[in-house]
């Protein structure tokens, strides 16, 4: 496991204390939503919804599946429709148009109800056994986010080297220690994900940006898997250059971060965030609860 320090105070439940006799809590009151970003896998998402099912009903959890349509071409969102009815823990959120990963990733976190929020991709190679240990740490961290220590299955040697050099690069610019910047399969505590902004491209440094606003991260193995289905969305042509650029932006937002602390504030609330006469605000510093 990599990260910073755990954070001082727990969650506002552990993940293991979740009684079963909640799992059908009223939705404003749902432990857990999934967001799945979906382009173009209707061969995959009628094995990834009963997959996901037979993970986490056991386990007596409330949830909600979010499969957001990325403008998919096939009958990703019919099929989404068809597990909605039968089950209406599946929802479907649908983008006019396609509009790329980071978009459908941010539609599903502003749409999210649950206290405790992953993210995974719907081609199958991210595993649902690995969700019950990951939200496992959020009691102690607030974000968690996967490593895909082996890679062997799952991708070529092409993609496993390529991403070894990014992850190199990247560190070396954000001053990093990041094992595995290009795995999308992560947990959060919703609260983490309030005042995130996300730009074209910026879903693969979330992790990042999450630390810049004083968030634990943790990183922590998980399965990979071959992909059964379909064609992957990316590959070194279509991702290198861009990702480059989308680096070197978030290590200039890295520089200009403003860091200060107020010493005294004569006359106004309290200056802490979340303190008396103050909404919990951002800034650099773990936000208060």
């Amino acid at each position: 496991m990599a990260g910073n320090e755990p954070a001082d105070e727990p969650a506002e439940a552990r993940v293991s204390g979740i009684a079963a006799d909640e799992a059908r809590a009223p939705a404003s009151g749902l432990d857990l939503s999934i967001v799945v970003p979906v382009y173009n896998e209707e061969e995959n998402l009628p094995l990834l919804w009963p997959e996901i099912r037979q993970v986490l009903d056991p386990t007596g959890w409330s949830y909600e599946v979010i499969f957001v349509d990325d403008g998919s071409r096939d009958r990703s969102a019919e099929i989404v429709r068809a597990f909605h009815e039968a089950d209406p823990r599946a929802r479907l959120v649908r983008l006019k148009a396609n509009a790329g990963e980071t978009a459908a990733t941010d539609a599903g976190f502003k749409s999210v109800r649950g206290r405790w929020v992953v993210v995974m991709d719907a081609d199958l190679q991210n595993d649902p056994h690995d969700i019950p240990d990951m939200l496992s740490h959020l009691d102690k961290w607030d974000a968690v986010t996967g490593w895909r220590v082996k890679r062997g299955d799952g991708d070529s040697w092409i993609r496993r080297a390529s991403s070894r050099i990014a992850n190199r690069v990247r560190n070396a610019l954000t001053a990093e220690t990041v094992q595995d910047s290009g795995c999308t399969f992560r947990a959060f505590r919703r609260e983490c994900l309030r005042d995130l902004v996300l730009y074209k491209g910026f879903h693969r440094f979330v992790p990042t940006l999450l630390k810049m606003r004083g968030y634990r991260v943790l990183e922590v193995p998980v399965n990979h898997r071959a992909r059964r289905f379909g064609q992957s969305k990316y590959g070194i042509g279509n991702r290198a250059w861009s990702a480059f650029k989308d680096l070197l932006a978030v290590r200039w937002m890295k520089d200009r971060l403003l860091r200060y602390e107020i010493e005294e504030n004569l006359g106004g609330g309290d200056p802490r965030p979340g303190g008396p006469g103050r909404e919990d605000q951002g800034g650099e510093g773990r936000p208060r609860r």
